[in-house]
């Protein structure tokens, strides 16, 4: 059996997918980042390959996300992406005529304009992290409600209250606010869930044209509160795929699979024992011009693989 591997690496989250020659994904796995993007990508690919049928074979490996060029440096992979278009591939694979693909993450959150299967415009939040998963998490264990459940409380208020979701600072004070006043928790987190919507609309949605299909991904959208709260924005049906949390790097391996189709053979991926390597990270200041780029290094076994940083491309191409 064989098939292609993709790897999201996030602030909040690392995620790895590895596919059939279908497309399919057929194994998946969401961790935590913890600040230490190798040691959490090292993590992924060890438990990942014990989740594979044995001697699997790895066709062609994809990397996405802010940790995107780093990842894509330790599993060696045949093709780096954006998100952007990561997130897009894979909610066209699933919904072929989305229009508008919504994705909140642990620290960010974007908004995809497609039209015929093409991305035409893009916006990704600049401000805070009101909203984000994150933010989420603080105020589920403010308030002693497993993040699980945080959804399920919104959908059962009665009379959601109107809170102040501009900024992190004004929503929790506005939250606790209310509760002083003796609001129920369910009325306040469905209140908290229109709150963050609304913000991402003004904000990350700002002048865009949201049409149907919506889908919703992303670790946010496995909370039920704030997929309803998007529909009853909207006035419009949102759409949570079953694998919401892995969409990015379900597409970078959906892509890794489009480019190396041709090739199998020749893909760069390093295989899983790339897991048990010792990568080590340095930079210094080029001086050759006035730029003094930081480039940045990577070294396994004393032996450095890769560079960037560098603005000409020349200690890039020293390699």
């Amino acid at each position: 059996m064989a098939g292609y591997l993709g790897v999201d690496v996030g602030s909040v989250s690392t995620n790895l997918v590895v596919t059939d020659e279908q497309g399919e994904i057929v194994a998946s796995l969401y961790i935590r980042t913890q600040g230490q993007p190798i040691n959490a990508l090292q993590e992924g690919l060890q438990e990942l390959e014990k989740m594979l049928p044995p001697r699997f074979t790895i066709l062609g490996a994809g990397t996405t996300g802010s940790g995107r060029t780093l990842a894509g440096v330790v599993v060696g992979a045949d093709l780096v992406k954006n998100e952007i278009t990561c997130h897009a591939v894979a909610a066209a694979r699933l919904v072929p005529d989305v229009q508008t693909v919504l994705e909140i993450g642990g620290q960010d959150s974007k908004i995809i304009i497609l039209r015929d299967g093409v991305v035409t415009d893009f916006a990704m939040n600049t401000v805070c992290a009101a909203g984000t998963g994150s933010f989420l998490d603080h105020q589920a264990e403010r308030l002693n409600v497993p993040i699980e459940e945080f959804g399920n409380y919104a959908l059962r208020a009665k009379n959601p209250v109107r809170i102040a979701g501009r900024c992190t600072v004004f929503a929790e004070s506005d939250m606790v606010h209310k509760q002083q006043l003796g609001h129920s928790l369910e009325d306040i987190i469905a209140g908290l869930c229109e709150a963050l919507v609304r913000n991402y609309l003004n904000n990350v949605g700002k002048g865009k044209e949201i049409l149907p299909p919506v889908v919703f991904q992303g670790g946010v959208a496995a909370n039920v509160g704030i997929k309803a709260a998007f529909e009853k924005a909207l006035n419009l049906k949102v759409h949570v795929p079953k694998n919401y949390g892995v969409m990015g790097a379900w597409g970078a391996a959906l892509l890794a699979q489009e480019k190396t189709a041709l090739k199998p053979e020749a893909t760069r991926f390093r295989g899983f024992q790339a897991a048990h390597l010792e990568y080590k990270t340095s930079s210094f200041d080029c001086t050759g011009c006035s730029n003094q780029c930081e480039v940045v290094s990577i070294s396994v076994e004393g032996k450095v693989i890769a560079r960037w940083g560098d603005r000409c491309g020349r200690w890039e191409s020293m390699l």
